[in-house]
């Protein structure tokens, strides 16, 4: 593989998938870290806890949960929390995430991650589920602004600021996907200068690079965040232009979830990403 003797920076990752796994642990690519989604290693025991164990060995892990739903007005599900806390002991992940979401009502849950309201009371409930997590887990724990396809009546502020005092209340860090936040300010109408003004940008300790699709028509046109595309090129200049305002230690992940392609045309997207950062290190030195 082209990339497979590549030196990447610490901070540059990808999101690791089952297809994957193998050829990594077999290539061994020069990544700084690898993200897994937490609820797929849950089992404790068997094939997927020594796959674990050998991928822990070889590089740093990230847990990226999207289950907790943290905008659930019923409180997390404690067996589901238990889970993650089993998990976060057995992988000592250097970062722990989860979504600006909900979805699970009385013990069902949706098969996507839901939006919420962007009000005092939406704010109240993701701090208090926020607060129960990083309780049991003993740490901080990163939220992730979430793509949206809809806009709730009930909201009182915008996206950002929404985003901003969840952090301050909950104490909590940032996953800042840029690609979310590229696709909502085309859907929903707003300028990416203003919803970056308003976040406390020393929270940010992770970015996620992915790719969107094009629907609806030429003349209304609908960005779907469906992680199953390379970054796009608005995407790329989004994050070329905010690598300069990141903490110096914030780190880069490149996702792709659906349609998965061979892992080089993943470990080139983190190449990019690389020579962005190193543009910017250079130009600061």
């Amino acid at each position: 593989m082209k990339y497979q003797h590549t030196h990447f920076d610490a901070r540059i990752g990808i999101g690791l998938r089952a297809s994957h796994i193998d050829t990594v642990l077999e290539t061994r690519p020069k990544l700084g870290w690898l993200e897994v989604h937490s609820e797929n290693w849950f089992c404790e025991q068997g094939p997927v806890a020594d796959k674990l164990q050998q991928i822990r060995e070889q590089y740093s892990l990230s847990l990226h949960g999207v289950g907790l739903s943290l905008g659930s007005v019923s409180g997390i599900d404690r067996q589901h929390l238990s889970n993650l806390n089993s998990l976060v002991q057995r992988s000592a992940p250097i970062l722990i995430s989860e979504h600006l979401s909900w979805g699970a009502v009385s013990g069902k849950h949706s098969n996507d991650l839901l939006p919420l309201p962007f009000n005092q009371s939406a704010i109240d409930v993701l701090v208090r589920n926020i607060d129960t997590v990083q309780q049991m887990l003993g740490r901080r724990i990163l939220v992730e602004n979430l793509s949206s396809y809809c806009t709730f009546s009930a909201s009182t502020m915008p996206e950002w600021e929404f985003v901003a005092e969840v952090l301050e209340a909950a104490d909590c860090g940032l996953l800042l996907d840029i690609n979310n936040l590229y696709v909502n300010a085309c859907n929903h109408n707003f300028d990416t200068r203003q919803y970056l003004s308003g976040l406390p940008m020393d929270r940010i300790a992770e970015v996620h690079l992915a790719g969107y699709e094009t629907e609806g028509t030429a003349q209304a046109p609908i960005l779907v965040d469906t992680h199953s595309k390379p970054v796009q090129p608005p995407v790329w200049q989004l994050f070329k232009n905010i690598l300069p305002q990141l903490p110096n230690n914030a780190r880069v992940l490149i996702e792709w979830d659906a349609e998965l392609p061979p892992l080089e045309v993943l470990l080139q997207q983190a190449y990019q990403a690389n020579r962005h950062l190193m543009e910017v290190c250079h130009a600061a030195a």
